[in-house]
């Protein structure tokens, strides 16, 4: 009995507080408005928007009545509002009390081919007559390509991937013949993951832009490869789905272009690859000889685990700029093969504790057997060597060479920068983090100072005071004689994947 009265209470209390126990004013048209147009971005046709909000002030001394606010469009609109908790089209006598105000939250979705012109807008209308005053919206809605997964027509469940010959949970499909060109005429929007079948080749034209949704991205499978054809005019850009501004530096909002063990001949010039989990995870390619993969003139911004995570892999590039992650900017693990010339590795993660340095090089895996055991396996590092690069941050340490032992190790880095400040000593004692050591280490600048233009907008552009300037040997630049923005460098090279240059 005592829970009943309890229950009745608490209704008595709700329906008390809904009740308007204050006298108004009708609205004058004097009302304020956070702002006079609600931009929704851009939005991919049928793909909801974000929820903008559009606050509405009531500046007078007294409590007003808004007789009516709707949308000029009416239920015809695209547009969605919910009006100080209410969700519609259309209002009547929404109060609003004395220097106080209300939020209205607006959302759309709209079909393109449903639409005359691609800037899709509306209005919000407050009141009638002469007091009548007006907020625009304004959308701009594209076409893209979409690829998506199949759903069983009965269970409704989503088809998985097949891999190796086992089904495994990855929600995506193998892409066919006619999906196996990405152009720039449209956008791609991928669902899942679409994966490229063994003996098959995606390939990518310059100018192309792939947008993920969420637990999405692309699988190169054994004996597949990737070709990114972008140019210095005409990127290729990798990212989320969502095109609202306040998304375009979020990171994890897609998962990752994973190549598996023995994909072959992948090949990424001129991209843009940002705000996804891992940029690019790069498996063994089963060989000591053939690359996995060729990076030119990339960048890779803002992941929420790894720029490059690569286990046992073969990777070569040049002009490559990895930014901020959640973990390593560059992880070479499991040993393999490892080229970067004239690269930059700059992680200034801010969005939460980082336990790795920017890069990291080992020749060993861990994992936990049946009866609960800790197992280091190692591999061979049979190369890794880092020339003309900058390796920095926002940590002490941001280089760490892990050598299990058992295995080769086999690495050096000459002509590049270094972060790496031990000031607990913790390193002291480890062979290969000693920058003495000329058999790992060739003309290194500890802890110097890069002058990035922006660091932390993931601009590594370096300016006339970096400390890097002329300190690339010219050998390698001969080998790499045009920087990331086509600058030549056969001269005097700097450090990095940019030429120095006046802010």
């Amino acid at each position: 009995m005592r829970y009943a009265f309890g229950f009745i209470v608490f209704l008595i209390l709700a329906i008390s507080s809904c009740r308007k126990d204050f006298s108004t004013n009708p609205s004058t048209g004097q009302l304020v408005f956070s702002k006079d147009t609600v931009y929704l971005d851009t939005i991919f046709t049928n793909i909801g928007s974000a929820t903008y909000n559009l606050k509405v002030y009531n500046r007078s001394n007294d409590a007003i009545t808004i007789p009516s606010i709707r949308l000029e469009n009416g239920n015809q609109s695209n547009y969605r509002l919910n009006v100080d908790g209410i969700p519609g089209k259309s209002f009547e006598n929404i109060d609003i009390l004395a220097k106080d105000s209300i939020f209205i939250f607006v959302e759309t979705t709209i079909d393109i081919n449903s639409v005359a012109d691609p800037i899709y807008t509306d209005k919000i209308l407050f009141d009638e007559g002469i007091n009548q005053q007006d907020v625009d919206l304004v959308t701009l809605v594209q076409d893209a390509h979409f690829i998506y997964p199949a759903r069983d027509p009965v269970s409704m469940e989503i088809d998985v991937l097949t891999l190796d010959g086992e089904t495994t949970s990855i929600q995506g499909r193998f892409l066919i013949d006619a999906e196996l060109q990405f152009t720039n005429e449209k956008p791609y929007v991928i669902y899942g993951y679409a994966a490229v079948g063994t003996n098959q080749t995606l390939t990518i034209e310059a100018g192309a832009r792939i947008y993920f949704h969420n637990n999405s991205g692309l699988i190169i499978d054994r004996d597949a490869s990737l070709r990114v054809n972008g140019t210095l005019e005409e990127k290729v850009v990798f990212e989320g789905d969502r095109l609202e501004h306040f998304f375009s530096n979020v990171p994890g909002q897609w998962g990752t272009i994973w190549m598996r063990a023995g994909s072959r001949e992948n090949e990424i010039n001129h991209a843009i690859i940002k705000n996804g989990i891992a940029g690019v995870l790069v498996d063994s390619d089963d060989s000591e000889n053939t690359r996995t993969l060729i990076l030119r003139n990339t960048e890779i911004y803002n992941h929420s685990n790894f720029g490059i995570l690569a286990r046992e892999a073969n990777i070569y590039g040049e002009n490559l700029v990895i930014g901020s992650a959640g973990e390593a900017s560059l992880a070479c693990t499991q040993g393999g093969d490892y080229e970067f010339i004239h690269s930059t590795f700059a992680n200034y993660w801010n969005n939460s504790f980082r336990s790795l340095p920017s890069v990291l090089i080992n020749n060993f895996f861990t994992y936990t057997n049946d009866s609960g055991d800790t197992i280091i396996e190692t591999r061979d590092l049979r190369s890794a060597f880092f020339r003309n690069c900058i390796i920095t941050g926002n940590q002490n340490i941001e280089f760490i060479a892990e050598n299990a032992g058992n295995s080769l190790f086999n690495f050096s880095v000459s002509n590049c920068l270094i972060q790496f400040n031990d000031i607990n000593n913790e390193y002291a004692n480890i062979p290969e983090l000693d920058f003495n050591n000329a058999s790992f280490y060739q003309s290194i600048l500890l802890n110097g100072n890069p002058h990035f233009r922006n660091p932390q907008q993931n601009d590594f552009i370096i300016g006339n005071e970096s400390d890097v300037i002329n300190l690339g040997n010219i050998n390698f630049a001969q080998q790499v004689p045009f920087d990331i923005l086509g600058i030549n460098r056969t001269q005097n090279p700097d450090l990095g994947a940019y030429q120095h240059t006046e802010f």
